[in-house]
């Protein structure tokens, strides 16, 4: 009975095209013929026989008088093969099948063979409709011809076009080789099996079609996915509720268009296709995603008006929505609502609430929300407790979470990565690094996984805390397989860096090495950083073999490097190791460039510092705002103000308040004040608004210049409020100017603790010009109640204002207070003591 499956008709001229797995089979002149076929069952070669698979008629081997026994042919390698195929006709028996996989078939018996009897089973099945049976034949045929980089496309042609089954089973095999493609990626080929069906008169069904509209959504394939869709329109399957979800839910999720997802509502409409809950909840989902919230909860209401079908999972997404932006107490009430209409809240509903609340710190709320759970009987899972416990631990109560923790744990409850998570960052929060330690520990105990973010934090905390136990959590990260990202060790050798410890941070880059864990650049540019901070530019330089040897020396490194000789005044080593770098190929970037033009400016070299900002040009490197800042700052520095003004104009950047600020000093310096106020006017109109610097750069120029009124009408504009050092350069002006009360009322406006040494000693100095000494005497006193120590200048200026009163007794009682806090008189004091005492001694 089972042979009435079997084809009429072989398919060897479909397999010659293919031309593959060719074999030459020999046999015994006197028992068999000698020719070349391509091996197929033995059921198909007995219907053959009256022809040769080559193509030659059987008249032209009558020379060789070849005898072809049946029974010998019958009993060549096809015969197990086409038993299997029998047993599983007679049976439907899955336990036979996979006795033999496509691959084993394919070794053993070639591809005819195999194609051939693997299309019967593959029918046999489909005409049972046992799908699984089907997808699992399929996925096999599909994997072994992606192995073998056999043509994917030509599966669809030999497993459906090629057969004399019925129509039935082929649909039934194109939609289940559909749904193969689709779910293991290979979209592409999902489609093309859509489109020869369509081409050969097979109808694709509608769950097939779907599926890959899922799948290619998924994959963000929006073009394929769109044409499919209008193609199932204008060819059928006609798209129903769930094809309008799929594409619903990937303009609402995946591609972010909100608003093409309400035209697809609108078309269901249309074709009167009523949308399901499922559909009303994803378009609901994708709104409150783009923030309409609102707009969302009254659209469910309308709906719920006009007795449409909803769950609670369209109310989830309005109070998931509500909960992320804090507004928990409005969250609660749309749950209330839902509950109110007689829809049953579901765990994630009571889960979102209960996180919500738990993130907002109110604990008691999230508790009594699991009582209802458990009193609704809904039982909360382990993800219901992380969020209590990470409530817990908000608010500090790390001992209840703990408690909370292992009382659920011996009720049954097992724990999974993210509670032991909760509980370690709780625990380091409070600096308690032991118990995260603990709970460390005993999580791997559990066979639970641990990340490097534990013994990150772990690291960071005890850097903070306790930094000698940082090595032992860097050794269990080893020994725990979680080698230290490159952040974790960055941050050990910058945290030994900070600390002044370049030497434990070079001895760990070593162990790193020796453990394997690749060193790179950054982590060494922060030793050679701290080194040069520390005015050891030397130590830094012994650095850079061992960064050669690592290959780990860079450009950043060799600029840190150069700039820390600069500020040495050690021109020689950083022009010997800007030389160094290019030979060992390391070219120099902008930054490089702008680093030596600030030193060739430092050293007044400014003509050499404008050839190299040449050079820079000319070689291809734009120079950046800051290279043409270190220029005019260079430029303003030396007196060429003129020169600075010339390449501010040929900048091609839009200048800083920086660039502005060294112009407007440099102007400031000449006695150019004018030009300062020109280029403070400008530097508004380009919207780059003057910072603290600005102002008191001006401010000063001004009142050198004796424009007073103007610098403290601009001291009154300022934005933000006046520091310590705008304050003091409007009090030394307005003591020069003769308007020492004037001063001393902005002084007074001054906060606590602002006023500096040079701050007090400009007001006092005005005082004494006054010959007000008990005002400048009340001033000291202060400096010291402040904690202010006067300075030579302070002291100068006092005994210069006693000895103008004639009080030299006061004037020597200062001298020696002078003498006993360490500073010592300049020559001038002791001249003019000096002097008065002579004129006072008898002739």
């Amino acid at each position: 009975m089972g042979y009435e499956l079997l084809p009429k008709k072989s398919s060897f001229n479909l397999i010659n095209e293919l031309g593959l797995f060719e074999r030459q089979i020999f046999y015994r002149k006197e028992r068999s013929f000698c020719r070349k076929y391509i091996g197929a069952s033995s059921v198909v070669l007995m219907e053959d026989s009256d022809s040769c698979s080559n193509g030659e008629s059987e008249s032209s081997m009558e020379n060789e008088a070849v005898v072809v026994p049946l029974r010998k042919m019958y009993s060549c390698r096809g015969r197990k093969l086409s038993s299997v195929v029998t047993r599983i006709c007679k049976s439907l028996s899955w336990e036979v099948a996979k006795d033999i996989p496509f691959r084993k078939a394919m070794r053993k018996y070639g591809f005819s063979r195999s194609i051939n009897a693997f299309n019967m089973i593959i029918h046999i099945f489909a005409f049972a409709r046992m799908h699984m049976e089907v997808h699992a034949l399929l996925k096999d045929i599909v994997f072994y011809f992606q192995k073998a980089g056999f043509d994917l496309y030509k599966i669809f042609h030999l497993f459906t076009l090629h057969t004399p089954y019925c129509a039935t089973t082929s649909v039934f095999v194109s939609d289940v080789l559909i749904k193969v493609f689709s779910a293991n990626k290979m979209l592409d080929c999902a489609i093309d099996v859509v489109k020869q069906a369509r081409k050969f008169g097979l109808q694709p069904s509608i769950y097939s079609c779907n599926f890959l509209l899922k799948c290619l959504a998924e994959a963000s394939m929006k073009e394929h996915l769109l044409n499919l869709f209008e193609e199932m329109k204008s060819f059928g399957p006609l798209p129903n509720v769930r094809t309008y979800t799929i594409l619903i839910n990937f303009y609402c999720k995946i591609y972010q268009g909100i608003e093409e997802a309400k035209k697809i509502l609108e078309e269901m409409q249309k074709r009167q296709i009523s949308p399901s809950a499922v559909t009303y909840s994803t378009y609901i989902d994708g709104l409150c995603r783009v923030g309409e919230a609102d707009f969302a909860l009254d659209f469910i209401r309308d709906l719920r008006d006009n007795n449409k079908p909803l769950n609670c999972c369209c109310y989830n997404a309005i109070i998931c929505r509500f909960c992320a932006t804090g507004e928990v107490n409005k969250a609660l009430s749309i749950f209330d609502e839902m509950k109110s209409f007689g829809i049953i809240p579901d765990i994630h509903s009571y889960s979102i609430l209960i996180d919500g609340f738990c993130k907002s710190q109110n604990v008691e709320k999230a508790i009594k929300l699991i009582e209802e759970m458990k009193d609704n009987n809904i039982k909360p899972t382990v993800v219901t407790y992380s969020s209590l416990l990470n409530g817990f631990c908000k608010i500090g109560a790390m001992e209840i979470a703990i408690k909370t923790f292992y009382e659920l744990e011996n009720s049954g409850y097992k724990y999974d990565q993210t509670a032991y998570t909760i509980l370690i960052n709780g625990f380091c929060a409070q600096g308690n690094l032991t118990s995260a330690y603990k709970l460390l520990v005993e999580m791997i105990h559990n066979n639970l996984a641990s990340d490097d973010s534990h013994y990150k934090r772990l690291i960071r905390g005890f850097c903070q805390m306790d930094p000698s136990n940082k090595m032992e959590y860097l050794s269990m990260m080893v020994q725990e397989g979680n080698l230290p990202d490159t952040i974790t060790c960055n941050f050990l050798v910058n945290w030994y860096c900070t600390e002044g410890s370049v030497t434990e941070a070079l001895q760990l880059i070593d162990r790193m090495v020796n453990q394997c864990i690749t060193s790179n650049r950054y982590r060494y540019n922060a030793v050679i950083n701290r080194l040069c901070k520390d005015g050891k530019p030397e130590k830094a330089l012994e650095v850079i073999p061992i960064m050669l040897k690592r290959n780990a020396l860079h450009v950043a490194s060799c600029n840190t490097l150069i700039d820390g000789f600069a500020k040495q005044s050690n021109l020689k080593k950083a022009y010997m190791l800007h030389e160094k770098m290019q030979k060992l190929g390391i070219s120099p970037d902008i930054i490089t460039w702008t680093i030596l033009v600030n030193i060739l400016c430092m050293t007044g070299q400014v003509g050499k510092a404008n050839e190299l900002l040449r050079d820079m040009i000319m070689m291809g490197l734009n120079p950046d705002t800051i290279s043409y800042t270190s220029m005019i700052a260079g430029f303003c520095k030396n007196g060429y103000v003129n020169e600075a003004f010339k390449l501010f104009k040929k900048m091609p950047h839009m200048p800083s308040v920086v660039t502005y600020n060294c112009l407007i000093d440099g102007c400031c310096k000449v006695n150019r004040v004018d030009m300062a106020l020109m280029l403070y006017r400008r530097m508004q109109k380009d919207g780059i608004t003057p910072d603290i610097i600005t102002c008191t750069i001006l401010i000063k120029g001004l009142c050198k210049r004796s424009k007073v009124e103007k610098a403290y009408k601009l001291f009154r504009e300022m934005r933000p409020d006046p520091d310590k050092v705008a304050y003091t350069s409007m009090i030394d002006g307005l003591c020069k100017m003769r308007y020492v009360s004037e001063a001393f009322e902005l002084f007074k406006e001054m906060p606590a603790k602002m006023p500096s040494v040079v701050t007090y000693t400009c007001l006092i100095d005005g005082f004494c010009k006054e010959g007000r000494m008990d005002k400048a005497e009340m001033l000291l006193d202060e400096m010291r109640r402040q904690n202010v120590s006067p300075d030579v200048k302070t002291y100068n200026i006092m005994i210069y204002g006693y000895k103008r009163r004639g009080q030299l007794d006061l004037a020597y009682g200062m001298f020696c207070e002078m003498i006993d806090e360490g500073i010592l008189p300049d020559d001038v004091i002791f001249e003019t003591l000096r002097a008065e005492t002579d004129t006072m001694m008898p002739k």
